[in-house]
């Protein structure tokens, strides 16, 4: 049975209305909207097993920042969107104790950058407290792993992370990785925060072993970019949107298997987002304004 793909929840929210009745309410799962910073941010909450069952997604929250306005580029866009993201992060990590930030992702691979590109702008700072813990007594301890990919280091980064875990014993892990959406429109234009942890390589239909608390035995946090869409689900998008309803749902996935779509300048797209997200890590863990992370980072 044709399934329209997407990692997003609030878009696995839309899929179940939109098969559903008008009439019908989703059991197991609550939404609500707000704004932070002048964009919008939806929440889902899968509040049991129907929840999971309807939205195929682990029960816990599923924060989405709609960042489409970024593009714009209006004044101060940048340190809004790196305090939304900070924000909504803060409220989801614990008041204390190190944390371990992880890129995921192949550096070279465009769509699939935006781990190791966000890496580069979370301020590292165990080390320092470690050797000079009085002057950097106001930090808190971030240590930052970029994993790579199987295929060019022979291990996968469940088995990565899982070994550094137990050597930083961190309070908290984040973990960063692309994602795939079912909309053109939300490709890199949101963020999803989510407190259920992560499947690397998801988003460019590489699953593997999955980062969470079953897997590690601490809290992981997941940020997750749509880099790309499906191109059967484009397709189908496309031709509903067309008025055509009647169509060979799978006879159009088997054609169009392992392609994805993204944009043309998916590059500067993933440079920019993967800041944004370096510096909204920073915001939420570190009492710093945003020009000091430029001059720590500089």
């Amino acid at each position: 049975m044709f399934q329209k793909r997407t990692d997003l929840a609030l878009e696995a929210r839309e899929l179940w209305q939109e098969s559903a009745e008008k009439t019908s309410r989703l059991p197991g799962v609550k939404a609500a909207k707000q704004r932070q910073e002048g964009y919008p941010v939806t929440r889902v909450d899968i509040l049991d097993e129907r929840g999971e069952e309807a939205l195929g997604k682990p029960r816990g929250s599923y924060l989405t920042i709609d960042l489409t306005t970024f593009w714009q580029r209006k004044p101060d866009f940048f340190e809004r969107a790196v305090r939304a993201v900070g924000g909504q992060l803060k409220a989801l990590v614990p008041a204390e104790g190190p944390v371990l930030v992880v890129g995921l992702g192949n550096r070279a691979m465009t769509p699939d950058a935006v781990g190791p590109l966000a890496a580069d702008s979370v301020l590292v700072t165990r080390h320092l407290i470690a050797a000079q813990p009085r002057h950097f007594a106001g930090f808190r301890p971030v240590a930052v792993q970029r994993t790579g990919v199987l295929g060019t280091t022979g291990v996968e980064s469940a088995e990565s992370v899982r070994g550094l875990v137990e050597q930083v014993e961190p309070a908290l892990v984040i973990a960063i990785d692309a994602l795939a959406s079912r909309r053109v429109g939300r490709v890199c234009a949101t963020v999803q925060l989510s407190d259920t942890g992560i499947i690397p390589g998801s988003g460019v239909g590489n699953h593997r072993g999955a980062l969470n608390r079953e897997t590690l035995g601490v809290p992981v946090l997941a940020i997750g970019v749509p880099t790309v869409v499906d191109s059967a689900t484009l397709a189908a998008d496309l031709l509903e949107e067309s008025g055509i309803t009647d169509y060979d749902g799978e006879a159009l996935q088997k054609s169009r298997q392992n392609l994805m779509v993204t944009p043309r300048d998916i590059d500067q797209q993933v440079r920019d987002l993967g800041k944004v997200i370096g510096y909204g890590i920073n915001w939420a863990l570190q009492d710093l304004e945003i020009d000091e992370m430029n001059a720590l980072l500089s």
